[in-house]
Order: structure tokens, then C-alpha cells, then sequence
């Protein structure tokens, strides 16, 4: 009997997106990220702007020596800028590319908790047709009464964040 076939047999599902994620906001909605993506959270530091660079790309941080690339996530998602407060902060992640990992620091509205979800409590992404690519989200979390974004933050980062990065 194959693992799938045994989870389902004692009543649970094959669902690899459950896990730990740390969750964040972003105009008012709650987002998820993989827990094991998170290298670590820091306040508002200042960012060095690079010319040529598509608006949520903010330009890079200096963090203990390492020149990291910052993207605005509001931005990203087409979002409307907003003033940075107090609460705001920069998430370094590390996302897996072809050639290797990498850091990028993403700015987020604020930072909420890390929260362990159960694979019961998490519903594929709506199909929203063919027109809306959703292959960056993993899955809708219900928690609380509400409903958090899991992100797939290797596909949120695409290919053209990369090469504006380079």
C-alpha cells in the first residue's frame, strides 16, 4: 500500500502543505510563508535604491556584510503603496533558484505569528480560470475564522524579479 493510500485510510489527507508558516499582512489580508523559507525578520533599516529597477524592486540592505535585494510585496502584487510604519518590517528569505539559493529580503506590512496548520484546515486555491495565473499560492489556510494566503515564495519570486536582481 503506497503512503497516500495509508493517510487516507486513517482518515487524514496526503496534503504536503501543512506545516509551520510565518504569517504576515499585506493591505489588510493575511499571508502564509513556510516556516523553513524564514532566515530571519528585521525592522525598517535603511535601503540603498538601484536605478533601472521595476518599482517593487526597493533597491538592497546591507545585513551583517551581505548585500541583499529588497522587494516591495504590495508592489509585487500590484497592491497600492503604502507609508511604512513602525510595524513594518523586511522578512529575509532564501529561495531556491536553478543555480543555487539565495537571499532576498521582502517588505511586509506587518508580522502577525507562526502558526501550525493542519493539512484539514487548508483548501486548494480557487479556480479563478485561465486568464489568473494562481501557481504562486499553495493553498488557503482556515484559521480563526479567517482565511490566510499560503505563498509558494520560490514562484512569487519569478524569473524577471531574478534577472532585474542580477
Amino acid at each position: 500500500m503506497d503512503t497516500a493510500a495509508a493517510t487516507e485510510l486513517r482518515g487524514g489527507s496526503a496534503n504536503t502543505t501543512e506545516g509551520k508558516y510565518l504569517t504576515f499582512t499585506l493591505a489588510d489580508e493575511e499571508y502564509g510563508i513556510g516556516i523553513l523559507k524564514v532566515k530571519e525578520i528585521i525592522g525598517m533599516i535603511a535601503i540603498t535604491t538601484v536605478p533601472q529597477t521595476p518599482p517593487h524592486i526597493k533597491g538592497v540592505i546591507n545585513l551583517r556584510g551581505k548585500v541583499i535585494p529588497v522587494i516591495d510585496l504590495r508592489l509585487k502584487f500590484g497592491l497600492p503603496d503604502m507609508e511604512y510604519t513602525e510595524r513594518t518590517c523586511i522578512i529575509v528569505i532564501e529561495i531556491a533558484k536553478e543555480n543555487g539559493n539565495i537571499l532576498i529580503g521582502i517588505l511586509v506590512d506587518s508580522v502577525s505569528e507562526v502558526l501550525n496548520i493542519k493539512g484539514a484546515d487548508i483548501e486548494e486555491t480557487p479556480n479563478f480560470g485561465t486568464s489568473l495565473n494562481t501557481d504562486y499560492i499553495l493553498g488557503m489556510a482556515k484559521t480563526g475564522g479567517k482565511i490566510k494566503i499560503l505563498l509558494d515564495i520560490d514562484r512569487v519570486m519569478n524569473a524577471d524579479d531574478i534577472i532585474a536582481l542580477k
